[in-house]
């Protein structure tokens, strides 16, 4: 643990506004009726603003008739690409508008494959696979450092979101869901872009106490963050393992191994953005524009 205009898409773009979907503790609340607890309703409330803030997009781009529909464009194309909701919703209100009367958004826009992941296992079709990439990403980083605690969390919205994680308990994963302060290693690595070490949670001065329980209830006694940059250094992510002991430190191999993959990781979200998730924004755009004409 530990938070475009013709031009504009050739670079990764940046982190907005907009907000996330809720993890699953709170989907499993919402879908037994069970009552949410404080925490579970805070994520829910900033889960929302996402995909709220993109139905007012599209409402007022295309004159949609109502954010029902809108959503309902949204969560037809985040299934037909294959792309989740709230980083579809993300992507929309961060990228400049298509010019007016446009058929295309991303006109003459250049398409690559996606860039290799040496070290993680992946055969070639799950390396266009979002979740499969980040499950990778996991799964090296635990082994790299001897753990089977770890999380990796996506920049959104000048938040952390949890992503994947593993080995950490519900009580772990609902608490940092969105993390929005900087008192824990995985903000100060984002804040930093750089690796952050703690040693022992029980004393390190990085937590506020509140964190710091939930940490060392779930076992962890240590962390290590690295954050996932892309080609020119933006943050997009972070990656964050656990450990049951205290830490001296890790060794320069490991340290070294972790770099690597987080480079790798980091250019890889990159382009999966500035491609399959532009696909995604093309399609809803062609599918808005046609709705409105009564196409």
């Amino acid at each position: 643990m530990s938070s475009p205009s013709a031009h504009r898409h050739r670079a990764c773009p940046p982190p907005t506004a907009a907000r996330a979907v809720p993890d699953a503790a709170t989907a499993t609340a919402t879908a037994t009726g069970t009552e949410a607890t404080p925490q579970q309703s805070h994520n829910r409330l900033i889960a929302r603003a996402t995909v709220a803030a993109a139905q007012t997009v599209l409402v007022e781009r295309y004159r949609l008739s109502s954010p029902a529909e809108a959503f309902a464009l949204l969560r037809q194309t985040s299934q037909l690409h294959n792309v989740k909701l709230h980083t579809l919703a993300d992507a929309l209100t961060a990228a400049s508008p298509p010019a007016p009367g446009a058929a295309q958004w991303f006109p003459g826009r250049a398409r690559h494959g996606s860039p290799p992941l040496p070290g993680l296992g992946l055969d070639q079709h799950a390396r266009a696979q979002h979740g499969a990439v980040l499950k990778a990403a996991l799964d090296r980083a635990l082994t790299i450092t001897g753990t089977t605690m770890g999380n990796v969390q996506l920049a959104e919205g000048g938040l952390l979101r949890m992503a994947k994680h593993a080995g950490l308990s519900s009580r772990f994963t609902d608490y940092f869901a969105f993390v929005e302060q900087s008192t824990t290693s995985c903000a100060e690595a984002a804040r930093q872009r750089t690796p952050v070490t703690v040693g022992d949670v029980a004393t390190a001065p990085v937590f506020d106490e509140t964190s710091r329980r939930v940490i060392l209830e779930a076992g962890s006694r240590a962390c290590h963050s690295v954050p996932l940059l892309t080609g020119e250094g933006r943050l997009v992510g972070v990656v964050s393992t656990h450990h049951a002991r205290p830490l001296s430190g890790l060794t320069g191999a490991q340290h070294g191994a972790l770099e690597r993959m987080a480079g790798l990781v980091g250019r890889w979200l990159c382009w999966h953005r500035r491609t399959l998730v532009l696909d995604a924004l093309e399609h809803l755009h062609g599918t808005a524009t046609a709705v409105a004409s009564g196409a």
